[in-house]
């Protein structure tokens, strides 16, 4: 189910997210400061090109003080724009019985983009 999601996924705007994510993360690394925050959107955006079979999961440091103030900061970059973009393509998806399982993927990369920090992809 995992592949056959994923390249329906992919036709159907992953390779986009992907892309847009990935771009965003090189621009970000150009700057010592953003190195942080572009690493953190470039696994994002391999989440966002194959998120069905992925798990977000919380690291041994997640609640770490340098996590919370990355995640703070990245709230009021991005975070929370990106994340609400997700939530409204997953409404959006949630429409149809078809599009249920897009819309749990779009929710799992809104909860990802929202708070990176402490978080890893499995």
């Amino acid at each position: 189910m995992s592949i056959i999601g994923n390249i329906i996924w992919i036709i159907f705007g992953g390779l986009f997210i992907f892309f847009e994510y990935l771009i965003a993360g090189l621009l970000m690394c150009f700057t010592i400061v953003g190195i942080p925050f572009g690493i953190k959107i470039m696994q994002l955006s391999i989440l966002g090109l194959a998120p069905f079979g992925q798990k977000v999961e919380y690291n041994d440091q997640a609640g770490g003080c340098l996590s919370i103030i990355l995640n703070v900061i990245w709230i009021f970059i991005g975070g929370l724009w990106i994340a609400l973009t997700h939530l409204v393509f997953a409404l959006i998806f949630a429409i149809t019985i078809i599009g249920i399982p897009f819309a749990a993927q779009h929710i799992k990369l809104a909860g990802f983009a929202l708070t990176p920090f402490g978080k890893s992809i499995r």
